[in-house]
């Protein structure tokens, strides 16, 4: 077991962990927090996308651990009902979700993304998002709705 602090959405927590916890794992398990997703566990998918000190990553290939004394910043805390962060908002105004498994993930590689990209066209979306998967949707509107959200980011 090794003793963790970090904060999670503005929060700080302080945790007993296993050696080998993954941070998706932790967020889930020992903080409830549901909307990072696990689909495949070898950081194929994309779902566990979430901040980590301001940058996207995917939170099945980092340990808890290695989260000590950083910033995480999950789905549930980058808007909420009546104040959605411009990108969810795109993603609902564009149709870019069906299913929603992947959403959480999505949207927030797409955050990262657009706040690495000094202007972003329909390839540097498909490659910036290349590492994150959807099996309902043909990509074709999360590009839009990534497009247009980067004008109001």
């Amino acid at each position: 077991m090794v003793d963790v602090t970090f904060s999670v959405n503005g929060k700080e927590h302080s945790l007993s962990v296993n050696d080998n916890a993954l941070l998706s794992e932790t967020l889930r398990e020992s903080l409830n927090l549901t909307g990072t997703h696990i689909g495949c566990d070898t950081s194929q998918c994309g779902s566990c996308t979430v901040h980590l000190d301001g940058k996207a990553v995917k939170a099945c290939t980092v340990l808890t651990a290695q989260a000590a004394g950083s910033e995480v910043t999950t789905i549930e805390g980058i808007g909420e009902p009546g104040s959605l962060h411009p990108m969810q908002e795109a993603f609902n105004e564009h149709h870019a979700l069906q299913c929603g498994f992947c959403t959480p993930g999505m949207i927030m590689a797409a955050i990262g993304l657009v706040n690495e990209s000094e202007s972003l066209d329909g390839d540097g979306v498909r490659k910036g998002l290349d590492g994150n998967f959807c099996r309902c949707t043909g990509y074709h509107n999360i590009v839009k709705a990534v497009l247009s959200a980067q004008q109001n980011m």
